[in-house]
């Protein structure tokens, strides 16, 4: 069941690291069906990324050469190298969600379509990892002994291994549960879960918008853990129909549409028996956002972020475990929106607190001690998260983009003497990364235009150690080598917005004729904080359409990067405004240049860019020879709280903002050829906003083109599906622009 077998040198030929030992492949041309055909053309993409506690091994889900979609568990010595599949996913079960509700964490977790093991997390100690696989818990030790802890029909969510090791709680039929290791007794600490109340989960809006899937928190001495309760007896009851080609499944979903009640969500403090409970006090307006929790290094204070419904204010709370009582220990305010970042408080051994905030404009790092700040990070230019810490040499390591808006590094602050943050990655490059407890390892993981996706393990200076996985496209073997010679490098190049702002594109291109102008695939997304232009591996689906003859180009316009507040700022209460005067100006810049022609400029977008290639297509008719709107936002109101009235407001006390945000009022403005796209079981951006929009389109007598995926959520994945996508895309394009089959 756990294998545990196999040589360091056969694990890093399966990953991609061999060198070229015959004559390079002939070139091939590239197809729809290989792009999403096993193994990866990208090479391979391995997930979860981890460290163990002590940074003597690295683990990660790693997907099989013959499915690209299905993952198996790995670990490497990262000081040996030697590698040994820890779990096989194929000999525990199949891998697959049991439940709608568990399909719908999924899709949350953007894990649709991923099947094997989808998750694990290390124990603390060190000693053995937590392995969920088809609904029940695994306890696996590095000694290959193998321990099965639950078996159940019903699903055990969101486990977690306690700091000490001692327990594994879980949520089961909505209530929470903790497991003795020790003596293995498994024990209920809530018994009134069900229905619309649920204990120790996430609610929706926490997993969807605030990127916190935990829902309960232990103490770093086990004594106590904090558990959520959420109740959704308020939460709008909402029909979805889930269409697929066998019929159809209503749902009857609580889902928080903009301007209408929220989860209600508190936090209770108990002992691992369940003993001692008491309820965190959290302010008396329970219309706030649980944004996150974190205990003190030594257990006496929980930390819980309350983030205020209109996302203005973001408090900082220290409760007291023992009686509940809480206080203010600081806030942060805006003029427009809080941004959340992941791992946004550290905790330190002193008292203190390492802070990310946006309080100068730019998301920076602080240190908080003993109601006195300081600012440990400054400029133009955002930290992206906080990785590590090393207390004992006084480090900070964090993301941020120092170096430039298209490319993500990593940087060692200095905690107690602040200054120039130290560059730990290499120039070039889009990373990301991860370290131990101790801080004394990270893995990074990378790529850039010419170069997938690699990781590689290296020492706190940011020096390479091993690689774990090179990915080496200059290798004959690699899955990417009969296309390599055609591959495009990317231009990079800057606009300006109308308030002066800087803009940043690319620019894919086939190998130019004199003379000769070439149709242009505008890809567009445009929403907050989504950026397309980085120096990072793009997608093969660009190299097809580049191979097709087509020029490929992406804009980021105002608000899609974390560039400040200012760059932010345009698109507050006006989404659709500024963002599309940015793609326009983008597309006049287009049709100026000689090697475009004009009269073939099209445009695609997925979710928000669904929603960008409507809203574009409507300001300015004519512009665009034909748009593809993929599972399109139509109506703001049909979409989430949190996201929603993160950047509208409340529908409620301001309508017309949302009527102008909408693309419905204006629908009868589309005059190009259109094709509208979505999946018909959407549980994010729901089949109501295509279905809407096709009534108004046809209520004003406006010709357009559909293609409904029955069964299929928005992220429209499978192997066939995704060539159906692609194909009907492709053959509508060459048909409206005239293009040469």
């Amino acid at each position: 069941m756990f294998l545990r077998a196999a040589s360091a040198a056969l694990f890093l030929a399966m990953i991609g690291t061999a060198t070229m030992t015959a004559a390079a492949p002939p070139q091939q041309t590239l197809t729809l069906e290989r792009i999403f055909d096993s193994p990866a053309l990208s090479g391979p993409t391995p997930r979860a990324l981890k460290l163990s506690p002590d940074g003597h091994l690295a683990t990660l889900l790693r997907n099989r050469p013959d499915d690209l979609l299905r993952y198996d568990l790995w670990a490497i010595d990262t000081k040996t190298g030697e590698a040994r599949m820890l779990v096989d996913s194929k000999k525990v079960g199949s891998g697959e969600a049991l439940s709608e509700a568990e399909k719908m964490r999924r899709e949350r977790a953007r894990l649709s379509g991923i099947t094997g093991i989808v998750d694990y997390q290390w124990a603390p100690d060190g000693k053995s990892l937590l392995v969920p696989v088809d609904g029940d818990l695994y306890l696996a030790r590095l000694d290959g002994e193998v321990r099965r802890l639950t078996d159940t029909s019903a699903g055990e969510i969101d486990p977690r291994v306690s700091p000490k090791g001692r327990y594994v709680s879980f949520s089961r039929d909505q209530n929470f549960f903790v497991i003795d290791l020790e003596t293995g007794k498994e024990r209920a600490l809530t018994s009134d879960g069900g229905g619309t109340l649920s204990w120790g989960l996430a609610e929706f809006i926490a997993q969807e918008e605030l990127a916190r899937s935990e829902g309960a928190w232990w103490s770093p001495d086990d004594s106590r853990v904090a558990v959520e309760r959420s109740d959704e007896s308020k939460v709008l009851v909402v029909p979805r129909a889930a269409i697929d080609a066998d019929g159809t499944r209503m749902f009857e979903q609580r889902y928080p549409k903009a301007g209408t009640p929220n989860a209600l969500v508190d936090l209770y403090i108990m002992r691992p028996d369940g003993s001692g409970r008491i309820k965190a006090d959290l302010g008396d307006n329970p219309d706030f956002y649980l944004a996150r929790v974190d205990w003190a290094t030594d257990g006496r204070t929980l930390y819980v972020q309350r983030l205020s419904r209109d996302q203005k204010r973001l408090d900082l709370l220290a409760v007291d475990p023992d009686s509940g009582r809480s206080h203010v220990l600081f806030s942060d305010t805006a003029d427009t929106w809080i941004n959340l970042i992941d791992n946004n408080l550290r905790p330190l051994d002193d008292g203190s607190l390492l802070w990310a905030s946006e309080r100068d404009g730019f998301m920076h790092l602080y240190r908080w001690r003993a109601g006195q700040w300081t600012q440990l990070s400054h400029g133009n230019w955002a930290v992206a998260r906080i990785v590590g810490v090393d207390q004992g040499r006084s480090l900070a390591y964090v993301l941020g983009n120092r170096d430039g808006p298209l490319e993500q590094h990593l940087y060692a602050v200095d905690i107690d003497h602040p200054g120039t943050p130290t560059r730990l990655t290499e120039p070039g490059w889009y990373n990301d990364a991860v370290m131990d407890k101790t801080a004394a390892r990270i893995l990074i993981t990378r790529s850039n235009p010419a170069q997938p996706r690699q990781v590689y393990l290296a020492d706190a200076t940011g020096k390479r150690i091993a690689w774990i996985s090179k990915n080496d496209i200059a290798a004959d073997d690699h899955p990417f080598a009969p296309y390599r010679a055609a591959h495009p490098l990317p231009t990079y190049g800057t606009l300006q917005a109308a308030d002066g702002q800087t803009l940043h594109y690319s620019l894919l291109s086939p190998k130019r004729e004199p003379g000769r102008r070439y149709p242009v695939f505008v890809r567009v997304y445009g929403g907050p904080h989504g950026p397309l232009v980085k120096r990072a591996w793009g997608s093969p689906i660009d190299d097809y359409l580049v191979s097709k003859g087509w020029i490929v180009f992406s804009l980021d316009n105002r608000g899609t990067s974390f560039r400040g507040t200012a760059f932010d700022a345009p698109i507050y209460r006006a989404l659709g405004g500024a963002e599309v005067a940015d793609q326009l100006a983008g597309v006049t810049w287009l049709k100026a240049q000689l090697f475009v022609d004009p009269k073939r400029v099209a445009v695609m977008g997925w979710s928000y860019g669904g929603y960008m290639t409507l809203k574009l297509l409507e300001a300015a008719p004519g512009t665009f020879a034909a748009g593809v709107a993929v599972a399109p936002v139509t109506k703001w109101e049909l979409y989430d709280t949190a996201y929603t009235e993160r950047y509208l407001g409340d529908p409620r006390k301001e309508p017309e903002i949302y009527a102008k945000a909408d693309v419905l009022a204006d629908a009868d403005k589309i005059a190009d050829p259109l094709m509208l796209i979505h999946g018909m079981a959407d549980d994010n951006v729901v089949f109501e906003n295509s279905t809407a929009l096709y009534a108004r389109l046809q209520e004003a007598r406006r010709p357009f083109e559909m293609m409904v995926y029955p069964g299929k959520t928005h992220a429209l994945s499978g192997l066939n599906t995704s060539i159906h996508l692609w194909t009907t895309i492709e053959n509508f394009l060459d048909e409206k622009l005239a293009l040469p089959r």
